[in-house]
This record gives structure tokens, C-alpha cells and sequence, in this order.
């Protein structure tokens, strides 16, 4: 056989003597992002990536650019440092470390199945990056990734976007690795089961409340009328766990949070809920956010800090947040059935 020029790597024009080896099965676990330090410098460079995403703002691009430059990037970043210095950890902040703390959890977990996984955390925006991520585990060998988004309920501006940059990267391949991704484990018995567990040990600590109140991240309601499946994989998650709590179902209620913009998002907002529940002389609240899976400038800050605040000045009693699933061992189990499900073939 000739060929019409001399190849840069002639052992690669050898024929195969042996099958494929397939190497590790690659776990990809994908959260949003946060700023790498609690400084405006850092919020702002944060910031940029992730407001500059068309899948999170769907707002003309040159609109939305001189707004975000002109406005956004100008008063923000100075104004949310300090709230991110509020609830910043020893380790650095609590996304990254609990994140990472869940993902290491997760790798014992699959390590004890016999199946050769390497786990690894990549962020949508900010370190540690996607592109970093797939490229570690490429550099073990692995041909095939699994690609596990940290948002139970799908969106476009969460789940779609991790999954476009991961395609984005493996764009730029030659030899690309075989990928899947999980879209949403919204009502997952795994996951349901471990947010009973967390809602059961804390009543099992402090008694029931007068209302438990799931607070989800908020999107706009236009997105939802144009198709996306956000809002009804909130209410899975919110029916699935009221059904587990059994009579004690009845204290669920549902709002939604972190509005931004002047447009309609998801309704009822939280904040307000909580003013008016304070307002009614509500005894005792607690407050949970399922859509989180690590705590954030989200829960920490506007749940625990701001709601609570709001609650009690407008005459409530109580105000107890319940943590995250974060590292929670039960958890990690859960997640890593739900893994091993969706690398059925794989492994």
C-alpha cells in the first residue's frame, strides 16, 4: 500500500493486532460556577462569562451587551463581593467545595462497584473548567464520558448549556470520545429519597414547622411558554417529596427565587411568600432549596440570610433552613445509582 505523503506518526498507519480498548468510563460532573475569589475583580470576570451566555439571557446580543457592560458589570460585581465574603469558606467558596466534596464522594461510591470510573468535576463558568475537566479525563483514557449536570430539573439556561459547551469542546477534537448525558432526575427515587431523609433528620432534631417551603431558583415565565420543561420538573420534584412525607405533605409549599430583570419570572416569588407569611404571624417556617445541590451564594445568602431577615422583621416566629444535600453519604449513594443506571453498557 503507497500513500502520497509521508505520514507525521507512521505507527499510526499499523493495522490493529488486538480488540479496542475502550480504557475507563469518564464521569463528567458539571455545576454552574463561582468566582474565584470574594472580590469585586473576581465577581466581575465571573460574571462576564456567565451573563455573556445566550442560553441564560435571551435578550438581542447587541442589546444585551451594552446593558451588560454598560450597566451590569459596572455596579454588580462591587455590590455582591461583600455577600460573597459573607459566606465564604476556609477552603475558598462553598459551591466549589461542596461540589467537589459530592463528586469525590460519588468516585468512592462507583470505585466499590468493580467498574474502572474516573469522576471529575468541571464548571459551565469559571474554574475549574469544562475544558479541563474532559481533557483529564481524556489524559486517563477514557473513550466514553458520561456527562452529569448538578441541576435535577432541567433548563435551557442550566442543562442545556453544559451540554452545549461539552459538545463544544469535543467540536475540537479529532478523535472524539463517545458521550451521553443525563437531561434530569427531577422525581429520581434516589433523589427524592434523600431529600425526605434531610427534611426527616431535621424534623427529627427540631419538630415539625408550620410550613415547609421549597424554594426553587426562578426563570422567566416566557421560556416556560416557549417550551421550556422547567416549571413542571419543579412541580415533579415538589409532588414526589409531599407523597413521601405522607400527612406531613400537607406543610409543602412551593416558590421560586433569585429573580433578575424587570420581566415575569416563575411565580410565587419567595421573598415576598415569606413577608407575607411573617406578616400572618406564621410560628415556625422552613425553608429548603431542591434545585441546589450544593449550597451557594443563592441558599446562603438570599435564603438564610436575606428571607430570613425578611420573615422575622414582618412579625414571623421561627425561621429554620435546611441544608442543601451538599456531601450528604446518603446522597452520594443516590447519585451514584443514578449514575450506574445511565452507564448501563458501559460498564
Amino acid at each position: 500500500m503507497r500513500f502520497a505523503a509521508e505520514p507525521d506518526n507512521p505507527d499510526a498507519l499499523q493495522p490493529r493486532t488486538g480488540p479496542v480498548d475502550l480504557g475507563p468510563v469518564g464521569v463528567l460532573m458539571v455545576n454552574l460556577g463561582t468566582p474565584d475569589a470574594h472580590t469585586p475583580r473576581a465577581v466581575r470576570r465571573y460574571l462576564a462569562e456567565f451573563l455573556s451566555d445566550p442560553r441564560v439571557v435571551e435578550l438581542p446580543r447587541w442589546l444585551w451587551q451594552i446593558i451588560l457592560h454598560g450597566a451590569v458589570l459596572v455596579r454588580r460585581p462591587s455590590a455582591i463581593a461583600p455577600k460573597y465574603r459573607e459566606i465564604w469558606l476556609d477552603q475558598g467558596s462553598p459551591l466549589l467545595v461542596w461540589s467537589q466534596a459530592l463528586a469525590d464522594a460519588v468516585a468512592g461510591e462507583l470505585s466499590g462497584s468493580g467498574a474502572d470510573i474516573r469522576v471529575c468535576l468541571g464548571m459551565r463558568y469559571g474554574s475549574p473548567s469544562l475544558a479541563g475537566a474532559i481533557a483529564a479525563l481524556r489524559a486517563e483514557g477514557c473513550e466514553r464520558i458520561l456527562t452529569v449536570p448538578m441541576y435535577p430539573q432541567y433548563a435551557a439556561s442550566t442543562t442545556a448549556t453544559a451540554v452545549d459547551a461539552v459538545c463544544a469542546q469535543a467540536a475540537r477534537m479529532r478523535n472524539q470520545p463517545e458521550l451521553r448525558f443525563i437531561k434530569r432526575y427531577s422525581a429520581d427515587p434516589a433523589y427524592i429519597d434523600a431529600l425526605h431523609a434531610a427534611v426527616s433528620a431535621h424534623w427529627a432534631r427540631e419538630g415539625k414547622p408550620d410550613r415547609l417551603l421549597l424554594s426553587f431558583h426562578g426563570i422567566p415565565q416566557r421560556t416556560v411558554r416557549q417550551g421550556d420543561p422547567y416549571f413542571q420538573d419543579c412541580m415533579d420534584t415538589a409532588r414526589a417529596l409531599r407523597e413521601r412525607l405522607g400527612e406531613a405533605g400537607e406543610r409543602l409549599h412551593v416558590s421560586f427565587q433569585s429573580r433578575f430583570g424587570a420581566e415575569a419570572w416563575l411565580q410565587p416569588y419567595t421573598l415576598p411568600t415569606l413577608q407575607q407569611w411573617g406578616s400572618e404571624g406564621l410560628g415556625r417556617v422552613d425553608v429548603m432549596c431542591p434545585g441546589f445541590l450544593a449550597d451557594c451564594l443563592e441558599t446562603l445568602e438570599e435564603i438564610d440570610m436575606q428571607c430570613r431577615e425578611a420573615f422575622i422583621h414582618a412579625g414571623g416566629g421561627q425561621f429554620h433552613y435546611i441544608p442543601c444535600l451538599n456531601a450528604d453519604p446518603d446522597w452520594a449513594r443516590g447519585m451514584a445509582a443514578i449514575i450506574r443506571r445511565n452507564l448501563a453498557g458501559w460498564i
